[in-house]
């Protein structure tokens, strides 16, 4: 009803509400097509079953919740029995995509899709050099599963820009004054983008509850959804490196205790541990340098994990999903919506078989242009005690991508030694178990 009311107040516009679900259903044009923004898991079922009791064959219920992608899978072939189409669609946008359209990812019967193309086309927030920000993502649930690791891409370049702004803050000791300046530079040029914007915002907004900016009233206590946890799980089962986005995830399950941080820091205080950040003068201008290119260079890693994400679940579904594609749907409307994603989409363009985003040709040269500044704020945190779990999960992921040969030899001959789980040679082809016991036993008499 409040939408209802809304739609009278803005122009009389010719918005409907009704009162039971079989009234409403008999009122749409057939075949009938079907929205539904309710909340994932069992209210989705319950309303499915109650509006699929008045449908007809050839019907369609789209939903555009943030569901579990099985979920989805398994209602369309529910839908399917009974003659009606269906489709998950992934929703980004928050209330500005309401208003002025969101990033719209569905996933599921290309028929349904066919026939609310041309609605889709409309509502979808518009980017002048690419066009609506939807497409046909691809089969079954991949419209819900991108629209998940879209937002555990957004968990992790929230977390970057966090830390950002606590490595400027503690270390840098800037005002919030000084960090709005900041972060609006920073929008006008590499980083521009919708993350980086409100929080440019945020540092401007005075408390209206009592003195000072009200960011620093905030409890310093992050929610969740869920999504980003679920991101995080499909990276385990598909065997995918996913340590920005999981840094992340960890960051809001520490921010969560915070009775328990606040004794742990009595403890550690009381025992000569207290704040080690240095007195020593700082350069702000070449720190706030410093921290524009660990952040760019961070957020690269973190998309290329996402993308990797979704390009394993595309290969396990035979989806056969253009990462391209959806780099260009995510331009507009959408939370994690920036200028970056521009690049992406020409990386994606240049080579659509892509192994990684770090080996593109562009985005490697921004790397290594930006790696010095990246390391120097990394070790300035964790020299001031400040954490930085994303920037340096995200360092981690590039300094043991780029290297040809890693310590996992030692960790495959260590289960080798106590599980006899065999391993490979670099000089001969086969499978191979040592007794190393036995062999360490007679070097030691």
């Amino acid at each position: 009803m409040r939408l209802w009311n809304a739609s009278k107040q803005e122009g009389n516009l010719p918005v409907y509400g009704y009162h039971d679900p079989e009234s409403f259903v008999q009122s749409i044009q057939k075949p009938r097509v079907i929205i539904m923004l309710v909340k994932a898991g069992a209210p989705v079922d319950q309303t499915i079953k109650t509006l699929s009791g008045y449908l007809e064959k050839g019907d369609c219920i789209i939903d555009g919740g943030n569901e579990w992608y099985e979920n989805t899978e398994r209602r369309e072939k529910a839908m399917a029995e009974l003659g009606l189409l269906y489709l998950g669609m992934g929703v980004s946008g928050g209330e500005e995509g309401a208003r002025n359209g969101p990033s719209l990812m569905p996933g599921g019967s290309f028929e349904a899709y066919k026939y609310i193309e041309d609605i889709l086309l409309k509502v979808a927030a518009q980017v002048p050099d690419s066009g609506p920000c939807v497409t046909y993502v691809g089969k079954g649930g991949s419209g819900n599963f991108v629209k998940m690791i879209h937002n555990g891409i957004e968990y992790g370049d929230m977390q970057l820009i966090a830390e950002a702004y606590d490595v400027l803050k503690s270390v840098g000791k800037l005002s919030n004054e000084e960090l709005q300046n900041v972060f609006a530079e920073w929008n006008r040029g590499e980083l521009l983008s919708f993350l980086i914007e409100i929080t440019a915002d945020i540092f401007g907004i005075k408390d209206d509850k009592g003195d000072g900016y009200l960011v620093d009233k905030v409890l310093d206590k992050t929610g969740m959804k869920g999504t980003g946890k679920w991101t995080v799980q499909q990276a385990a089962e598909l065997s995918v490196a996913a340590p920005t986005i999981e840094a992340s995830l960890d960051a809001r399950f520490l921010s969560g205790l915070k009775e328990e941080r606040v004794e742990a820091a009595k403890v550690f205080k009381s025992g000569g541990f207290g704040d080690i950040l240095s007195d020593q003068p700082v350069d702000k201008q070449k720190l706030i340098d410093d921290v524009r290119k660990a952040l760019y260079a961070a957020k690269i890693c973190s998309y290329a994990q996402g993308m990797n994400l979704i390009r394993a679940k595309s290969i396990e579904k035979s989806w056969d999903l253009k990462l391209g594609e959806l780099a260009r749907i995510w331009k507009g409307g959408c939370i994690i919506r920036a200028i970056f994603l521009d690049r992406i989409k020409k990386a994606y363009d240049r080579n659509a078989n892509l192994a990684n985003l770090l080996v593109d040709p562009e985005f490697a040269k921004e790397i290594i242009d930006r790696q010095s500044a990246w390391r120097r704020v990394v070790c300035l945190a964790i020299n001031s005690g400040i954490s930085t779990p994303g920037m340096s999960a995200s360092l981690a992921y590039f300094d043991s991508y780029r290297r040809e040969r890693l310590p996992a030899n030692l960790v495959q001959a260590q289960r080798d030694y106590f599980g006899a789980h065999t391993y490979e040679r670099t000089d001969i082809e086969g499978s191979f178990h040592t007794e190393w016991f036995k062999l360490a036993k007679q070097s030691r008499s």
